[in-house]
């Protein structure tokens, strides 16, 4: 039907950059005879492509047969679901797991795995069986089975895919990597796996493995000793295992890969979905990307896309989504951005009212998604179904093949029964936005102003953690998920993204490419960092690049073995780290005269010495410095903020012009806008404008020193977003216009209306001209 391809950050669909339009549907929980309507519901919102996951659970009957025909129940005749999707003029994502998730029981793989392969149940801490349903990915009864679910999936599904003029243009292996061993904190520590982890705990420090783990035993008890670590392993068995299994999982999707090639299924891209949100945010998103980095990164055809869940879309959950796309870019910089799961309807999961998100949300996280370079977006879940009783029958508390009763995805944009609810609506807007900007978006770069975000994964080693670590290894935990990321309070993203910087992130445990670093690097610094990173950052100054450090001065590798390479290159010595605590309000004042210059609560903070730097913050009780501006001579300069700063805008914007950095697009700092531009490969230019905020908010903008749209003052409703055009290209023409296009009609441009109602203005090759009263504007 169609063929695709993954080229330079784009999704080439018969050869053409493409915005991928999908929404999830699981033809499992529906009648045979509800396909057709909840089909022609995603069409009619304006998808293009349909979901689904295919439960191997729920495929694998009684008798142990796989039934992917219908030949026990029509609702399982898979080939003829993928062929009415495309009938309906859908292509189709398919997710056939092992592992799907999906609240089905034991996480869409049949018990009898279980049951029959025991050497693949994990043990975790003490040996104590794992709490989940996971299992050992690598197990070779595990992938045994596996081959065997491929193989048939392969029949049905190998003459559907793409290359053979098949629906199917993707399929992701597995479902959310590691993500049970994280939330479970259980490593799977089977005999298999002990075993690998011994050998590569020998290749990797050799002679010097004793002198981290002291006493720890050779092959023999080993297995045992790792499960029961003593407690000074801790800190050091916690950095190993995130990075053994880390190496796990870049197999485990290796061996998925090629078993889906062999059984047909090849030809299309192979996706990975990233886990991490958590609680509605997305501080905890790199965990998941630490996780499962070694299954996409570097191979051909192979992708990731996130997978979040962040409720209504405010100004913090904004900056969390930025920080989930920068990231994920930062970490592939050659493939498109996507979600694979990409939340949409009212989530009230629980249907109990609990929990309402604004049906605008989905619109404002699209635009927001899409001017960051997303080139596939799979809404999820786009209609409910039915949990039907299991074969056989299940006795765990419920007969179904699923956990969540009979009625599944109750606030989906289409429910259980087919009705479209309050958010579907709002769904084929954020449909209509992909494709009305399609054409300007698919092969467009975000443009970035002189900085990135500092992305660290290694700081997000914290999936395990030993028991018996309430010392210096639960500090240390605490200490990174205090500074990590956009920093403390998970402030720089929200005060970046207020004063209008565009930015995306960079990877520091890289070394920078042959265009380098920007100019300035900003990054959330715990107390420790690893000795390479510290080594790159003091070369990035060292060479004339700029710093703003948020949180601390690291004087740790991550070990915890002592290091002041970055440190010592800026001229800075650690002198105390102070913290709140019962009677003790630990606060600074803003000396330098950049912000407020007023006392700020704190809830922690580094004193320095540093005789040659301008002193910024001092702690509040002695006076001793706790901010600071240093340049070493023949060096860059660098901000060390030792605290939990605030938001104090003034001070963060006088900070980034002392470090080199303006923005280029100018406008009013006011919280809840968010606004960036992109450039497409033909030049074409958008500026993107999102408020996020529950007020109208106003401001005209600049662009590199030029006022924007003849300097109109932009008004944006709450809770909406444009992307206006400042030098598209139509028709030989260029067009700039203070409302979105919403058609490109022959030799005609349609308009849509502004949003506060004010009259059109548009530019035609730099000059104003005027726009019909219909928004009809002839080229």
């Amino acid at each position: 039907m169609s063929d695709v391809r993954l080229q330079r950050r784009e999704v080439l669909v018969d050869g053409r950059p493409s915005l991928v339009r999908a929404g999830e549907i699981h033809y499992f929980r529906l009648k045979r005879d509800d396909w057709a309507g909840r089909l022609r519901l995603l069409r009619a919102a304006g998808g293009d492509t349909v979901a689904t996951y295919v439960p191997w659970v729920v495929h694998e009957r009684g008798d142990g047969s796989i039934d992917l025909t219908g030949r026990t129940d029509p609702t399982l005749d898979l080939g003829a679901f993928l062929d009415l999707a495309a009938e309906t003029g859908l292509r189709v994502l398919l997710r056939p797991g092992p592992f799907i998730m999906a609240e089905m029981a034991g996480e869409g793989v049949p018990d009898r795995i279980r049951r029959e392969r025991p050497e693949a149940l994990p043990v975790g801490w003490h040996g104590e069986p794992a709490a989940s349903s996971d299992l050992d990915y690598l197990a070779p009864g595990f992938l045994t089975e596996v081959a065997r679910w491929y193989t048939a999936l392969g029949e049905v599904v190998g003459p559907r895919t793409a290359p053979r003029g098949g629906p199917v243009i993707a399929v992701q292996l597995d479902n959310e990597i590691g993500m049970l061993a994280w939330v479970s904190n259980t490593p799977q520590l089977t005999d298999r796996a002990c075993t690998e982890l011994h050998d590569w705990l020998a290749s990797r420090y050799g002679s010097a493995l004793l002198e981290r783990y002291p006493g720890l035993p050779a092959a023999v008890g080993f297995a045992d000793a790792v499960r029961s670590p003593r407690p000074e392993w801790a800190r050091a068995l916690r950095l190993d295992l995130g990075l053994f299994f880390r190496g796990q999982f870049g197999r485990y999707g290796t061996e998925l890969a090629s078993m889906a090639t062999s059984a047909g299924m090849g030809g299309v891209p192979f996706l990975i979905n990233i886990h991490g949100t958590s609680g509605g945010s997305g501080a905890s998103f790199p965990i998941g990307l630490s996780q499962v980095l070694e299954t996409y990164v570097g191979r051909s055809q192979m992708a990731a896309g996130s997978d979040h869940y962040l409720g209504d879309l405010t100004l913090r959950t904004a900056a969390d989504l930025h920080l989930i796309n920068a990231f994920m870019a930062a970490a592939a910089p050659e493939q498109p951005g996507m979600t694979l799961e990409f939340e949409a309807g009212r989530g009230d999961y629980g249907d109990d009212l609990g929990h309402e998100v604004d049906p605008s949300a989905v619109v404002l996280k699209t635009r927001l998604s899409l001017a960051q370079g997303h080139r596939l977006l799979s809404y999820y879940l786009f209609a409910g179904g039915t949990n039907f009783v299991a074969d056989p029958p299940r006795t765990d508390g419920t007969t179904r093949f699923a956990i969540t009763g009979e009625r599944h995805g109750f606030s989906a944009p289409v429910d259980p029964e087919g009705r479209p609810g309050a958010t579907y609506e709002a769904t084929a807007e954020a449909f209509g936005v992909a494709r009305r900007l399609e054409a300007w978006l698919a092969d467009s770069r975000e443009e970035h102003d002189d900085l990135a975000l500092g992305m660290v994964l290694d700081d997000y080693l914290t999936e395990y953690q030993p028991p018996l670590a309430e010392g210096d290894d639960a500090d240390a935990v605490r200490d990174l998920e205090h500074g990590r990321g956009a920093g403390p309070r998970d402030l720089l993203g929200r005060v970046l993204l207020t004063l209008g910087l565009r930015y995306g992130a960079a990877d520091l445990q890289r070394d920078p490419g042959p265009d380098g670093w920007p100019h300035l690097i900003v990054l959330g610094s715990p107390t420790a960092r690893d000795r390479a990173v510290q080594e790159r950052l003091a070369e990035h100054v060292g060479a004339g690049g700029a710093l703003l450090l948020l949180g601390a001065l690291p004087t740790t590798e991550l070990d915890g073995t002592p290091c002041t390479i970055l440190a010592d290159a800026l001229g800075v010595a650690v002198v105390r780290e102070m913290r709140d605590g019962p009677g003790r309000f630990t606060s600074v004042i803003e000396v330098a005269g950049w912000g407020y210059g007023t006392e700020r609560r704190v809830g922690r903070l580094q004193t320095y010495d540093a005789p040659d730097a301008q002193v910024l913050l001092t702690e509040a009780m002695s006076g001793a410095p706790a901010g600071l501006l240093v340049q070493p001579t023949g060096s860059g300069p660098a901000v060390v903020i030792g605290c939990d700063f605030g938001a104090d805008l003034a001070f963060f914007a006088t900070a980034l012009e002392r470090l080199g950095v303006t923005p280029g697009l100018r406008r009013d700092a006011v919280p809840g806008l968010i606004s960036t531009t992109t450039r497409a490969g033909d030049g074409s230019r958008l500026l993107h404008l999102l408020n996020v905020s529950g007020s109208t908010l106003r401001s005209a903008v600049e662009l590199d020193g030029e006022a924007l749209l003849g300097g109109t003052e932009l008004a944006l409703p709450p809770r909406t977003g444009l992307a206006l055009p400042i030098g598209v290209r139509i028709g030989g023409r260029t067009l700039a216009a203070t409302a979105e296009i919403e058609e490109v009609d022959g030799d005609h441009v349609l308009l849509a209306e502004a949003l506060d109602g004010t009259p059109r203005r548009a530019w035609l090759d730099g000059v104003e001209v005027s726009v019909p009263t219909d928004g009809r504007l002839p080229l």
